[in-house]
């Protein structure tokens, strides 16, 4: 939810209103105004592997930190990773998303969308060596132990499937856009939280953090609230701007 909304909220939205001055309708599947820049489509990707870093930066610095507080450092820093670096192999695929908006009218056009694959192609690899090795280190997971690999990457990856599926289903643009946005950048986009275990050099040692997640219900409470707002507020979107 959070990378979403700094994808489209910050990223997007914020850009949108104070380099064009323009109003339009934030949901959390989209932006969408009667203007847009090349600036505005690159901010959702730029402010995701800018915030990617600041949470890295968190995660490495928080040695002493209770675990639940580096669990989310760790996977908000994930999501906001792949996603960043997920849109380019998506647009210079599908031609459609950010970036196709970005090149759209650049020649020759299937240069630019190969450019995009690779560059997707590489970076997203080196996101998941990166989420790799911060759950191995910075968590203190043996690459070993498959079962809480699968615990810690993909109980978040299903959830925030389900979560943005059914905000994406209150939309105001049809469906459509639940099954090219919504699922497309969570489902797709974050698969990579599914397999990443396999690509892990085996050299990496664990940390000494090896802690057990307690259940928090601070943070559920947090967790349920927030997808609440994100459900019922930006699910339908809400007008910003002028």
């Amino acid at each position: 939810m959070l990378s979403t909304m700094l994808h489209e909220g910050l990223g997007h939205a914020a850009v949108a209103i104070a380099t064009l001055h323009v109003s339009g309708t934030l949901t959390s599947l989209a932006w969408s105004s009667v203007q847009d820049s090349r600036l505005v489509a690159a901010g959702g990707t730029l402010v995701n592997l800018a915030s990617a870093l600041v949470f890295w930066l968190l995660l490495r610095a928080a040695r002493n930190a209770s675990p639940t507080l580096r669990f989310f450092f760790l996977i908000t820093m994930s999501f906001n990773l792949l996603t960043g670096t997920g849109y380019f192999f998506y647009s210079g695929v599908s031609n459609f998303g950010d970036w196709a908006q970005v090149i759209e009218g650049l020649q020759p056009h299937w240069l630019w969308r190969i450019g995009l694959i690779v560059i997707g192609i590489v970076t997203y690899y080196g996101a998941i060596l990166v989420i790799g090795e911060s759950i191995v280190r910075r968590m203190g997971v043996p690459i070993s132990d498959a079962r809480r690999f699968r615990r810690m990457t993909w109980i978040p990856y299903f959830s925030a499937i389900v979560i943005d599926g059914v905000a994406g289903l209150l939309n105001p643009f049809g469906m459509r856009y639940v099954f090219l946005s919504a699922l497309a950048a969570t489902a797709g986009g974050q698969c990579g939280l599914l397999w990443l275990r396999n690509y892990i050099p085996r050299r990496i040692q664990p940390g000494p953090n090896n802690q057990p997640i307690p259940r928090s219900y601070a943070w559920i409470t947090v967790a349920i609230v927030c997808a609440a707002i994100f459900i019922g507020v930006f699910g339908p979107g809400v007008h910003l701007g002028g």
